[in-house]
């Protein structure tokens, strides 16, 4: 998965665990895409700071992912969902029965 889209993911399910401060800086860097640079001199920090408390953000947002896996059970859903709806477009002839039981096929696997 593409880095910044990671981020984002993780950022989004577990983004509210994070306290403010880091919220913030956080959001500033990876969502806004300032540099590092601009948010130590908006935040009176230095550049290194901002970077070490990213990298850590990172790491306690992966650490809940390897706890509680809501950004894999949210892949696997969309994943299946998109399946079911290429099933209904690809269908030749809309057997609803045959549709169905596709359908119920794939819910079953979630």
């Amino acid at each position: 998965m593409e880095k910044l889209l990671e981020q984002t993911l993780l950022y989004d399910f577990y983004g509210e665990l994070l306290t403010e401060h880091q919220k913030q800086i956080y959001e500033e860097v990876i969502l806004n895409d300032y540099s590092f640079s601009e948010v130590a001199q908006e935040q009176g920090i230095s550049r290194q700071g901002v970077h070490d408390l990213i990298k850590r953000c990172n790491r306690i947002l992966k650490e809940y992912e390897a706890k509680l896996h809501l950004v894999e059970r949210f892949l696997t859903i969309k994943g299946r969902i998109e399946e079911m709806d290429r099933s209904l477009r690809e269908a030749e002839t809309p057997d609803k029965e045959q549709l169905t039981g596709q359908l119920r096929d794939i819910l079953e696997n979630l």
